[in-house]
Formats: structure tokens, sequence, C-alpha cells
């Protein structure tokens, strides 16, 4: 799919039409650095952010988006901003279910324009994968599949 008027910007580069992102950080600090300016574009432009993090991270994840500027209680209110722990997303059920996954970034992904916005920018954590869970073997087979899912929508995906 073809990208909308919205620049989309990562790291200093304009994400074109590949917009799938696997980013690695060495630190929480170099993680935010990075994306916070993705994240703050994005509602600027009026554009919803899609987050999935570490339950135990929450209230950091909120800090550090008010401290780069954005209103991250008035966006939650008015639903431009959704934060799913990581049991809301990838481990509902307590184990990782690709298809029930790939079901949810779909309907995040398509539930965008209904909703009034131009683009979902959509942030996914995924250190729970580097834990002995059930289903974290599938990991890689659900990455290639949502390969075939996300270049039928403009939105990026990190």
């Amino acid at each position: 799919m073809e990208p909308t008027g919205h620049a989309v910007r990562l790291a200093g580069a304009e994400l074109k039409t590949s917009r799938h992102v696997c980013a690695f950080f060495h630190s929480p600090d170099e993680l935010y650095r990075i994306l916070l300016p993705f994240i703050k574009e994005g509602i600027e432009q009026g554009e919803k952010a899609f987050h999935i993090i570490d339950p135990k991270l929450r209230a950091e994840h909120l800090r550090r988006l008010r401290e780069a500027g954005v209103d991250a209680d008035g966006a939650e209110a008015s639903g431009q901003l959704e934060i799913r722990a990581w049991q809301e997303a990838y481990l509902r059920g307590g184990h990782f279910d690709q298809d029930a996954m790939l079901a949810l970034i779909e309907e995040v992904l398509r539930s965008g324009p209904q909703q009034g916005f131009p683009l979902i920018r959509l942030m996914a954590n995924m250190e729970w994968a580097l834990e002995d869970r059930p289903g974290v073997d599938d990991l890689v087979e659900y990455e290639t599949r949502l390969n075939f899912i996300l270049p039928r929508y403009p939105d990026p995906v990190i």
C-alpha cells in the first residue's frame, strides 16, 4: 500500500513504502531517544499511537512521553494513545498465540481510519520473547506471516 501524505520519520530517515522496522536497543535511554520523536511526530499529526509494553514499565513509559511534550493523559482519554500490556496482546491466555496476535494487529490497523486516524503508529516491545514462555518458539513464523500482512496497510510498525 502506498504511504499517506503524512511523513513518517524514524531515527532521522523517512520511512517510505516499507514501514515494518525491527529495532534493537542497548538501553531504555537509547530506545526513547530514537522512538520519542517518532511517537511525538505521529501525535502532532493527528495519528494514533498504539503501544504494547512490559506492564511493569507503564508508568515509566507515560513519564517519558510527558517529558517529551506529549499530552499522554489527554491522548489516552481521547483514544489517540492506546497502551496495552503484553498480557493484553502477545500473551493473552498466558502464552503466545501467533494467530491471535496477527488478528489483533490487523484489527488495530484496520480500525484506524474507522476511528478517524490517518495512520496508526504501532510500537511493540517484545522483551517477553527472551523469557521461556509457551509459544515463543513460534515467533519467527509469526514475524514472517506479519510481513505478508503489513504491506496492505500504510501504518508504521516498530
